[in-house]
């Protein structure tokens, strides 16, 4: 990974502050500017400096641009959606990736990027940028600044950035007034609908800003066709679009059952009222003054907020006027019988006409091979350089994404942008997200159901025992604690508020304390043993008041963490944190944590190589929602855990640092393969066997599975205490 130093650091992290202000505009609190072609400022225009004298980002004009963006770009205006789920707006996503990947150094990069940020569409300049500083090995020291900062108006209600700004005006005007010191308004339960609607219940998840920054992310990491001319497709790419989907919606039930509701329902008919409506309160913030807003036939340029849906709201066919590829809802279930018809025979149709056999039980250790899982999932997120057939099994969950964010103004003659669920940044807020991932869930299964069972050849591990298992939150033993905590950022950072004072948002969010897994094993092979220690979490009682059984419970098993063990011969106490997860992701950083190290002087040169590979492609699990919420009088969990055999498990590759490598369960190893040969959620990804070793051995609840010795089911409580407290 190329080095970079502080500056070149700085003048590509202030290109995403308030990507809907023209550049000409000061930054960073009004000590930062960037100078550009005399061209590209209006006449006239002199801004004035508050504070320290500014510093200045020179910007040149780079000859290797084209005169004029192709009409594909520009067909997407400025302060309106775009969307990955729309396959021209991929396109045109492809044509500004590769304008942007002709720079060989970050002078170039810095130059193309702000001549064309102003002409294009802000969330695809965002994303664009965003996707080679990730992608491109000539870039990858320069950190990007958190998307919730970039665009804080899909994370925070309208009505929150108004009361900043009315704060902002009474300050303006108050000649007493601090302006050294931030501005801060609080954002607590101000979700989008009442709790008198029980959907909204669970409105503090799936409005949770790490949620739908991690869902921002993973689109960004694991994208439809899109890639840089000297990629290769990221590794497992279909099976780990069905995995991560998988866990969203397990997750999801827990945290309705934490709260009384009933598992999701799936989507299933395409033809039926929608019955739970949604409306975001979001805004596209500044676009109604942006003076660079382009005049597209079929859309409103005075339309700022997004899109909403009533109750009972049927989907039609989107055919809206700015759009190459309509889609029919006959097309949506026409792609789904074909998906399904391949799954119940076996095999799909690849272009030529040949048959493509769907099994998991393949050898993919050197790459020649997919599992079938990972071929249905190519075809389902429907990236047309891995589909075996795009042309024939299409694009459903991508339209299908469409189809409901469009529902309320299917052909765009009320003039309507589309819904939340156009934009990975936001569709986790919509309540319909959880049941059309249930439907393609479910579709998945239909498959796994196909592949046989586990053997007990398959799950044991000879000469491995787990005699205990335990977790503690501080000195209470097998007990997990959430409850709500705030947090900090500035929203001034994306949206102008007409001070240069920072502008900040104190957010309420579910957390949970700190805690550690104890688990105690036994080494009998006479020497040192690596093993996978697999941990899962699920709730164990269904809604009638009984113990799950396993077929109930299988779908709603979380992983938690999966990491690698030396096991000394004899016995052994593992110590594990949950702040070591390997599917969740502390955060961010913020503009504020990138300048203090700019600021602080230390060189990019200079530092540790994991201080700039960790996380810095910001995709993973959100550390504060890794426990679901639970009850106040404490809820039934259970712990799993099961040792596997690394030598046999692992996926061989290149040794010492990995990037983008600290929530690998979820989000893989950035140029890399997976590192677990096994299928993605094993041993819960397949249904489980009826019995082990004998037919009195049957195999009913979680319980009877773990009587194998590398294996230990424990139960725990989850408590809900309400505000957590500091300590």
């Amino acid at each position: 990974m190329a080095r970079h130093t502080t500056n070149e650091q700085r003048e590509m992290m202030y290109l995403f502050e308030r990507p809907s202000d023209p550049l000409y505009m000061p930054r960073a609190g009004n000590t930062i500017v960037f100078n550009l072609p005399s061209a590209d400022v209006p006449s006239g225009f002199a801004p004035r400096f508050g504070g320290e004298p500014p510093g200045v980002i020179n910007v040149e004009t780079d000859r290797n641009l084209p005169g004029t963006l192709p009409n594909l770009v520009t067909r997407i205006p400025r302060g309106s959606p775009f969307s990955l789920n729309i396959r021209e707006h991929r396109q045109a996503a492809q044509v500004i990736i590769d304008m942007l990947q002709k720079a060989t150094t970050v002078d170039q990069l810095r130059n193309i990027a702000a001549s064309i940020r102003e002409e294009i569409n802000e969330t695809l300049f965002v994303y664009a940028l965003s996707f080679i500083l990730t992608r491109n090995k000539l870039f990858r020291g320069l950190r990007v600044p958190s998307i919730l900062e970039t665009f804080p108006s899909r994370f925070i209600p309208s009505n929150i950035i108004d009361r900043a700004r009315s704060m902002v005006n009474r300050e303006n005007s108050n000649r007493n007034s601090d302006e050294s010191q931030a501005l801060v308004i609080n954002h607590d339960q101000d979700f989008s609908g009442l709790r008198s609607r029980l959907e909204n219940r669970v409105a503090y998840w799936r409005e949770d800003f790490g949620l739908n920054a991690h869902h921002w992310h993973w689109h960004l990491v694991f994208p439809s066709d899109l890639l840089l001319p000297t990629e290769t497709p990221p590794d497992r790419k279909g099976e780990i679009f069905y995995y991560m989907h998988q866990q969203i919606v397990a997750r999801y039930d827990m945290e309705r059952m934490s709260v009384g509701l009933p598992r999701v329902v799936k989507l299933d008919n395409l033809r039926e009222p929608v019955p739970d409506g949604y409306f975001s309160k979001l805004r596209f913030d500044n676009a109604d003054t942006n003076p660079n807003r382009i005049m597209v036939p079929g859309l409103n340029p005075n339309a700022t907020l997004w899109g909403t849906r009533q109750d009972n709201t049927l989907l039609g066919n989107y055919t809206r006027l700015n759009t190459f590829f309509p889609v029919d809802v006959a097309e949506l279930e026409l792609w789904r019988d074909r998906l399904l018809d391949g799954i119940h025979q076996g095999f799909f149709i690849n272009a030529q006409g040949t048959r493509v056999p769907l099994s998991d039980d393949v050898d993919i250790t050197d790459g020649r091979q997919k599992r079938g899982i990972d071929i249905i999932g190519d075809a389902f997120e429907a990236d047309q350089f891995l589909s075996p057939n795009y042309g024939y099994y299409g694009d459903m969950h991508n339209f299908g994404h469409v189809l409901i964010a469009s529902a309320h103004d299917p052909d765009g003659t009320h003039g309507e942008n589309l819904g939340v669920m156009s934009d990975s940044a936001t569709a986790m807020r919509d309540p319909i997200f959880y049941r059309w991932h249930k439907h393609i869930d479910w579709i998945f299964q239909q498959y796994k159901a196909r592949m046989p069972v586990y053997t007990v050849a398959d799950l044991q591990l000879e000469g491995v025992s787990i005699t205990r298992l335990g977790v503690a939150t501080g000195n209470v033993a097998d007990e997990l604690h959430t409850g709500w905590t705030r947090r900090e950022f500035e929203a001034s950072r994306g949206i102008d508020f007409g001070t240069a004072r920072s502008v900040r948002i104190d957010m309420q969010h579910l957390d949970h304390k700190p805690f550690d897994y104890h688990i105690l094993a036994n080494n009998s092979t006479g020497g040192p043993k690596q093993v996978y220690v697999r941990i899962f979490l699920a709730p164990k009682i269904n809604p009638s008041g009984m113990e799950m059984p396993l077929l109930e419970q299988r779908l709603l098993w979380a992983e938690m963490d999966k990491f690698v063990f030396t096991l000394k011969p004899g016995a052994n106490h593992i110590k594990r944190p949950s702040s070591q997860s390997s599917v969740a992701i502390t955060g961010e950083l913020t503009f504020r944590e990138l300048e203090t190290g700019i600021r602080g002087g230390i060189p990019a040169s200079e530092r540790p190589p994991g201080e700039l590979e960790e996380d810095f492609c910001g995709c993973g699990w959100p550390q504060h929602l890794l426990v679901p919420r639970g009850r106040p009088e404490g809820m039934d969990f259970q712990i799993f855990v099961m040792m596997t055999d690394y030598e046999e498990d692992r996926m061989p590759g290149p040794s010492g640092a990995r990037q983008c490598a600290s929530a690998s369960s979820y989000c893989g190893v950035l140029d890399s393969r997976y590192p677990d040969k096994r299928p993605m959620g094993f041993p819960f990804d397949r249904l489980p066997p009826r019995e082990l070793r004998t037919p009195r051995e049957q195999v009913i609840t979680i319980s009877d599975l773990a009587i194998l010795d590398n294996m230990f089911v424990h139960d725990i409580k989850i408590r809900f205490l309400g505000e957590l407290s500091e300590e």
